[in-house]
């Protein structure tokens, strides 16, 4: 008989436990038959019940779990001659041995749990964190890696920080640890000065966050090499979904001698790194001798100021 497991807000919950063509004696327990009925909250016994479910949810999403790679197993699904799972990606890494028992893995399938993962829907994993989609157990991993709830990197350039988190947890993130200012408004004026402008490889400035119209923006500013030849960028992130920064556009300007150099586009996504838009040039590039020249003086000091504004654009 084929197994079914649906998840979702103001349904039942029913499993039928399929007949297993695999060895894990654990998939038959976990499979338990169990019904309920999430809309008979009032009834004193719901919640118990609910918690067997979720304990039956839990207890397949570990038999699905690869214990090498730690990731939702999809078919194929490998097992060894005693019954332990592994998926089919990871059986080159462990040189073709069960990492369980160190047996030798062949190519024999676990055909049971490719059953019941094709059965299965579930709830996304960023559940607690606003995601109400639920997917079938082969889709839920590529939504997973594009859902608009999953965690953000730290925008912070300049260090490999492996900090994740929602908006306002990388806000605080940014303040307390990067120690990153935070302005309240829509315009800047920001003044840069470095003593030695020749050495321009690779040097960061510290990274600001601007909240406008109730978001928050990252202006980034930066010396590299573009070939050979040394140059300034500043750029903006939005701290949110590429389509929502679809929603605004922004300016930046400087200049100095009576000259000056503009730039207008609309900010990208932190999903983007900070890397990945200074290589596209998507943002204001000044060269050196113009930095210098826009520096006055001596031309020995880097003295750039960057103005900008931040705009909604309009049907937004």
């Amino acid at each position: 008989m084929k197994g079914a497991f649906t998840m979702a807000p103001g349904s039942s919950i029913v499993t039928v436990v399929p007949e297993s063509d695999c060895g894990d004696d654990g998939l038959s327990e976990a499979l338990g038959s169990i019904s309920l009925d999430v809309e008979s909250s009032s009834k004193p016994w719901s919640t118990s019940l609910a918690n067997v479910a979720l304990s039956s949810l839990a207890g397949l999403n570990d038999l699905l779990e690869c214990p090498v790679c730690t990731n939702s197993m999809r078919p194929p699904i490998l097992q060894c001659p005693n019954g332990h799972t592994i998926c089919s990606s990871c059986k080159h890494r462990v040189d073709n041995h069960c990492p369980t028992c160190r047996q030798e893995l062949g190519n024999i399938r676990c055909l049971a749990l490719e059953k019941v993962a094709d059965q299965l829907q579930l709830p996304c994993k960023y559940q607690s964190m606003g995601c109400a989609e639920i997917h079938p157990y082969k889709n839920k991993l590529k939504h997973e890696e594009l859902c608009r709830f999953r965690p953000y990197n730290c925008p912070y350039a300049g260090s490999e920080c492996l900090i994740t988190g929602d908006v306002p947890f990388l806000v605080s993130h940014l303040i307390n640890d990067h120690k990153v200012d935070l302005h309240e408004g829509c315009t800047f004026n920001h003044r840069y000065v470095k003593p030695n402008p020749y050495e321009v490889e690779n040097a960061t400035w510290m990274l600001t966050v601007f909240k406008c119209f109730g978001q928050h923006f990252c202006l980034h500013f930066e010396a590299f090499l573009l070939g050979m030849a040394p140059v300034y960028m500043a750029f903006l992130r939005f701290m949110g979904e590429e389509s929502e920064a679809q929603g605004f556009g922004y300016s930046l300007e400087v200049g100095g001698g009576g000259r000056k150099l503009t730039w207008q586009g609309t900010p990208r996504s932190i999903r983007d790194s900070h890397r990945k838009v200074r290589d596209s040039f998507d943002g204001l590039i000044i060269h050196r001798n113009m930095a210098l020249f826009f520096s006055g003086g001596s031309r020995q000091e880097l003295k750039l100021r960057v103005t900008g504004r931040i705009w909604r654009e309009q049907g937004q």
